[in-house]
């Protein structure tokens, strides 16, 4: 049986690109989550100052959502946590990427630069087989088989 909250961690590396949004507010937005050994049950967000999901917690903690679909990592899930500004220049050390330095002229320097940490509390999880090849030898077998094919499991993550 597929240990969901372990294969959660290990995929999430691999994902680009999810939507994140703040619990009340109607709309999510992609962004780029960005996880670290040293930070592991925490997601980072890098975002400017001015942005909706910033300003969204000027005020403190909000609930928030993360919706992940990405077939390259096999995936998929929507994720309910606690969304917060961090002012840890450590994390934004160990997360920040030549692809955030694209963002913002004076790199993670930059006054405009916010650092939000997602928490996740709960979420819906599926994980799917990433090999094309694994995936077409388990709908042949499932036809010759007549059983149901493996190709992936879901389910419920208490983080």
């Amino acid at each position: 049986m597929t240990d969901l909250r372990k294969e959660f961690w290990k995929r999430i590396d691999d994902v680009r690109a999810g939507m994140l949004g703040v619990k009340g507010q109607g709309r999510l937005v992609a962004m780029s989550p960005q996880v670290d050994d040293d930070y592991r049950d925490q997601i980072f967000f890098i975002t400017a100052k001015g942005t909706d999901l910033a300003k969204a917690v000027e005020t403190g903690d909000q609930t928030a959502q993360f919706v992940v679909a990405d077939a390259d990592s096999g995936l998929y899930a929507d994720i309910e946590g606690t969304l917060r500004r961090s002012v840890d220049r450590e994390a934004l050390d160990e997360v920040w990427s030549f692809v955030s330095d694209a963002w913002f002229e004076g790199g993670q320097h930059d006054p405009d630069v916010c650092l939000l940490q997602f928490t996740p509390a709960h979420a819906e999880v599926s994980v799917t087989n990433t090999s094309g090849v694994k995936f077409l030898y388990e709908i042949a077998k499932a036809n010759l088989t007549e059983e149901k094919p493996d190709v992936g499991s879901q389910g419920t993550v208490t983080f």
